[in-house]
Order: C-alpha cells, then structure tokens, then sequence
C-alpha cells in the first residue's frame, strides 16, 4: 500500500494523477445510477415492481452510501485511504456480478446495496483527498470534483440510449459499468495520498469528534437506525430506544454539543439531496411521456441536465472568485425551485428550457455545500466533510426517492378512482392490489400483470393516469429548494451582519 505523503512532497503529476483517479470515482457512480434509472422501467415489468418497490431500489443507492461513508471516516486517517478504495473496487465488481444474475427484487436491491457501499467507501477518500490537495480554494476543487457524476451521467445516458434502442440486453448494458471502475482502480493503484488537513494541523482524534458533537451525531445516527429498522421491521419504541442509547454514549465520550451551524447544514442536506438526487432517480420515467411526443426517449432530459452541469462544475473557479458560497447557494436554490416546477407544467420542446434552469438550479448545490462544510469546520476533518454526504444520501433514500414514489403511487390511486367516478367504470378495483407498506404507511399501486392483459383502451387510460402522477410529483418537490433559498438566505444575513463569510483557517488554531 502506498503510504500517506505531506502534500508539499507528492510531485505536481502525482497530484494530477491522484486528482483524476478520485474524479474518476464518481464517473463510476453516476454509471451505476444511470443504467439502474434507464432500466428500471423493465425491470418493473420483468419481476413486477410496484412504483414504491421500484423507489426502495432507488433509495438502497443511497443509505449504504451513508453507513459505509461514515464507517471508514472514523476509521480512515488510521487505516489509510488506499484500504477504503480496494473496498470500493471490490463492492463495485461485485455488485455487477450480482445484478446481472438477478431473478427477482431482492437481487436487484442487494446489487444496489453493494454498489452503494462501495460508493460511500470511495467518497470518504476522495472529498477528505481534494480538500487535502487544495487547502487554499477547496470550493472550487470540490465542485470540480464533483462535475465526475455529471459527467458519468452524461456519458452512461448516451450510452444507454443508444443501447437501448439497439434494444441491447440489460444484463449487457449493466457490465459497461465496470469501464470506470478499472480506470479509477488503475489510475490509484501505486499513487501516494496526502496527509488530511486536520491531522497535518495536529488537531486531535477527540476534538474532531467534538466538532461534529452531539448534534450531528444526532442526525447521522438517527437517519442510520430509522433506515436499518425499517430494513428489519424494527419498531418505532425500539428505534428511539437505540437511538438515545447510542447518541448517549457518544455524548458521554466526547461531551460537546458540536457547532450549531454544521447541525443546520446537515439537515439541509436532505432536502438538498433529495430535490437533486431524488429526482435524478426518476426523471427519465417522469420526462418520458412528454419527451415521446418530441420523439425522443425521457432519458435525454437527464443528459441535457448532466451536460450542462459537467460543463459549469470544470468551470466552477470563475464563480467562486466572484461570489461567495452562501450566495452561490442562494440563488442557485430559487433557480432550481422555477425550473422544477416549470418541468411540471410545460410541455414539448418548452420541457429543455425547464430543464436548464433546473440544471443551472442544482449544478453548484452538491460541491459548494461540502466546500462550505470543509471551510467552516476544518476542524472536523474527513468526519465531518462526510458526515455532510452521508446526510444527504440517508436523506434520498429513507426520505426522498421513496417519497417520489409514494406521491406517484398515491396520485395514481386517486387519478384511478377519480376516473372511475366520472365514467361509471371499475378500472381501480380491478387494476390496483391490495396495501402494501412503506415508511410513509400504506398505499396501493398498479399491478401490471393485471394491466397487461388489458386492452388498449384501458391501458390508456392507466398511462393518462400515471403521467398526470409524474408532473403532480415534480411540483411537490419543487417546494424543497424553494424553502432552501429561505434558509441560505438567513444565513447571508448572519454572516454579513458577522462581517462576511470568511473560510476559517485550521493553522492559526492548532
């Protein structure tokens, strides 16, 4: 294993080398994202995926990410980053090998499960690495950073149209997810990763606990339980019961509420994840109706979207020099905010005018959130800069991808009665199945074998149904970034009224 290094002695190609592999890593995650988006729609036929079902497969990229994030920031600066990326590597491999062998929905979701977890191994090196390399201007590095999962969308979404209407088997468009992970793999494979910022500044192991403190960990710790309990039917008593205990002993440990702010950012995160994230996992589904009238496949909604974003993440530096984080995540909010709700209304060739906007909304969301986290709390380390991502992605996949989900479940279910009452018809007591569960409480939702077997007029009339579902669900979300650019707006004011937002410096500290 290639051992950590001083920044000040990896050569500037080393550094280049180290940069790109880290970049890399998320190309590779945006790939697995994308097929799993793109085929989902099968895949719900093929094993008879309810739009819940299908939002649990979403949400399980997700939490993992969150657990396996969290796990190797605790213990990387002892084990080393390349330990954490062998783990990555293997995850990724593996998951492949699982999900084209899959033959139902349990597969699916523990091929989900490992790529996710590979993917939090990996980005508890590579954000803590970046702002490592650039102590100076990690706003700007993090967004360039992270313009890999724009780009891996963008690349994987040409590549699965283009398969698909080959019509290439899914098994095989899932393997060209292994293209970047063997790129990332060989690019870090005998390069040197600098020494973490916070333990070059000699802040101890103990106070970068305390910077997170008792409130952070009451956050991260409480999404983790609610999410595990769920997975295993644990009871709410029992999931508060763990969570005071567990939170309890941390507080005993390191006695320290934490900062105040970095509890108000992590609780941003979910809503910031979730309109991100959360709605990336269903915009090819919810774009497909409108973007078949233009005669175009809905995955191109998200193409468009990723191109724009790689573009202005690579180019992230000339934002940064003229504003500063807090109002980059200002307006970038009330951007997102029109351009979802804009998606939910438009149609034809109108649906790329929208689509900007939301891409031009999120592109700098992400990056400049982990930037500010990184400049404020320094301290904190690779814990707390994770910590940050691991919130939101706990965020998307307890909350937000299921939560789309639920509401087009909930809308179709409403739509179908609705119809029923107007035409004297009984389409809802034949086509919906009996409730199921979710963390949002019970539902009912298409059975497509059912469905199948219906005649043209009644699938109709289900697909009228299902799309008017879609748009109802992008102007729900809508709502998140518009109390976002609220809450960053206060924050504007705070520092203004504290003399302007100034990274804190960890040497003058130490």
């Amino acid at each position: 294993m290639a051992e950590q290094k001083d920044i000040e002695t990896i050569s500037v190609g080393a550094r280049n080398k180290l940069f790109w592999g880290c970049f890399i890593v998320l190309v590779a995650s945006a790939f697995g994202f994308v097929f799993r988006s793109f085929l989902m729609a099968d895949w719900a036929v093929k094993f008879d995926l309810s739009k819940t079902q299908q939002g649990e497969i979403f949400g399980v990229s997700f939490w993992p990410f969150a657990l396996s994030i969290v796990f190797f920031s605790l213990i990387i600066d002892s084990i080393g980053y390349k330990k954490s990326m062998i783990f990555a590597f293997i995850c990724h491999v593996l998951s492949v090998g699982i999900t084209i062998f899959a033959n139902g929905y349990w597969m699916l979701y523990l091929g989900t499960f490992l790529f996710a977890l590979g993917n939090g191994a990996a980005e508890a090196v590579v954000n803590p690495v970046v702002a490592s390399l650039y102590p100076k201007d990690k706003t700007k590095w993090l967004n360039i950073l992270h313009a890999g999962w724009p780009m891996g969308i963008a690349i994987a979404g040409l590549l699965g149209i283009g398969l698909i209407s080959i019509q290439t088997d899914w098994k095989i468009i899932i393997c060209f997810i292994l293209l970047p992970v063997i790129v990332y793999g060989l690019l870090i494979a005998n390069v040197h990763f600098p020494v973490n910022e916070r333990v070059k500044a000699g802040v101890k192991y103990i106070d970068m606990l305390k910077e997170v403190g008792v409130l952070g960990a009451l956050v991260i710790i409480s999404l983790c339980v609610f999410e595990i309990g769920n997975l295993f039917s644990i009871g709410l008593t029992l999931k508060i019961i763990l969570i005071v205990l567990s939170v309890g002993v941390f507080a005993y440990y390191v006695r320290s509420w934490g900062k105040v702010l970095f509890f108000l950012l992590l609780l941003a995160m979910v809503p910031l994840a979730t309109m991100e994230l959360g709605t990336d996992s269903w915009i090819t589904d919810l774009m497909t109706p409108e973007m078949k009238k233009l005669g175009f496949q809905g995955g191109w909604v998200l193409v468009f979207s990723a191109i724009i974003m790689t573009v202005l993440r690579m180019y992230s530096g000339a934002v940064t020099k003229i504003f500063s984080p807090l109002v980059i995540l200002t307006f970038s909010c009330l951007i997102a905010a029109v351009g979802l709700q804009l998606l939910s209304v438009t149609t034809g060739a109108y649906i790329l005018l929208a689509s900007l906007l939301y891409a031009l909304g999120k592109t700098y969301l992400w990056g400049t959130m982990l930037g500010v986290v990184s400049e404020q709390f320094p301290g904190g380390g690779a814990l707390a800069l994770n910590i940050t991502s691991a919130v939101g992605q706990l965020g998307v996949g307890i909350i937000g991808a299921v939560f789309l989900g639920f509401i087009q479940d909930g809308n179709i279910d409403q739509g179908l009665r609705a119809y029923d009452q107007t035409k004297n018809t009984h389409y809802h007591e034949e086509l919906m199945t009996l409730d199921k569960k979710s963390i949002f409480g019970e539902y009912q939702s298409i059975d497509h074998v059912r469905l199948a077997g219906e005649d043209d007029q009644v699938k109709g009339v289900v697909q009228q149904v299902e799309n008017e579902a879609k748009k109802s669900a992008l102007s729900t979300v809508s709502l998140l970034p518009a109390g976002l650019f609220v809450f960053y707006l206060i924050l504007l004011i705070y520092f203004k009224r504290k003399g302007g937002y100034k990274p804190v410096d960890i040497s003058t500290n130490s």
